[in-house]
């Protein structure tokens, strides 16, 4: 039995469609039941109700680990990982992000870092997904592209290589239906780095419509958030993610989404042609 955490949201229910289309008919942890895609058996329960998680993990062979982002990351994941050992689970997949590390200056790799190490002093197989920045974050700024024809970024001219979340699903999917990945890391990336202001062309041409990218300072990027309702500790950690972005930290591209696939990995030009009803 196969269990899929975060299974609604960007990248989980890419997962999760990648997974019934090939047959595998996943169990899903939910908060509502009710809520399972297509094809998949819901669970209710969460990372803080032991209880639920013991329900969930029972049969479970291979679990995909995938936490909110809250200050309590870490501790959520520890005992997801301490409910599965209990379980016997035998494998873990674990989403983490690209340049995590215990000395990162960002704040959420960090998070990562440590709970990397508790999965790997666990004793449970694991395989760690280390994917960059995702391409359909770019989705939460359709209202200034289509507006005002705007994409505002902390970003200065960084190049960043980033990742279509199908991209990540489709390579998590192979992971977890195929065998040999145990004790490996993967690093997701796109083809290439890019600058803001080669996106914002990218953009320009799918949509028909003149897009710019307008460089923004740090304080004006938090500022933008928290004036949204978005916590100040999330919006900081944000900002933390493009300061690691413009020391170039986020310009390595790999090959790890074509070695699981067997394709190569979807350009921003594309991602952009693809979500062009959405942006513009």
């Amino acid at each position: 039995m196969l269990l899929i955490t975060g299974a609604t949201g960007n990248v989980g229910s890419e997962l999760v469609k990648d997974l019934t289309a090939a047959g595998v008919n996943p169990r899903v942890l939910l908060r509502d039941a009710a809520k399972a895609p297509s094809g998949t058996q819901g669970v209710a329960g969460d990372f803080t109700d032991a209880e639920s998680l013991k329900r969930a993990l029972d049969g479970v062979d291979t679990a995909f680990l995938l936490a909110p982002f809250v200050p309590t990351m870490v501790e959520l994941q520890g005992a997801f990982i301490a409910a599965a050992k209990e379980a016997g689970v035998k494998h873990i997949v674990k989403l983490s992000a690209m340049g995590t590390g215990a000395d990162a200056p960002v704040t959420l790799l960090r998070w990562h870092a440590s709970a990397e190490a508790i999965l790997k002093e666990s004793g449970i197989a694991w395989t760690c997904i280390q994917p960059n920045g995702f391409m359909q974050n770019l989705l939460g700024m359709a209202g200034l592209i289509k507006t005002q024809g705007i994409i505002p970024a902390p970003a200065a001219d960084a190049r960043i290589s980033h990742i279509d979340v199908r991209d990540i699903g489709a390579s998590i999917a192979k992971v977890l239906t195929s065998t040999g990945h145990e004790g490996k890391t993967y690093i997701l990336t796109g083809p290439a780095a890019v600058t803001y202001d080669e996106m914002a062309a990218d953009v320009s041409t799918a949509i028909g419509k003149t897009v710019t990218y307008v460089p923004i300072t740090s304080e004006q990027f938090v500022g933008s958030l928290t004036s949204t309702g978005v916590p100040a500790w999330m919006a900081e950690g944000l900002d933390e993610l493009y300061g690691f972005y413009r020391t170039g930290a986020g310009a390595t591209v790999t090959q790890d989404v074509e070695k699981l696939t067997g394709r190569p990995s979807i350009a921003f030009s594309q991602f952009a042609k693809d979500y062009a009803a959405v942006l513009g």
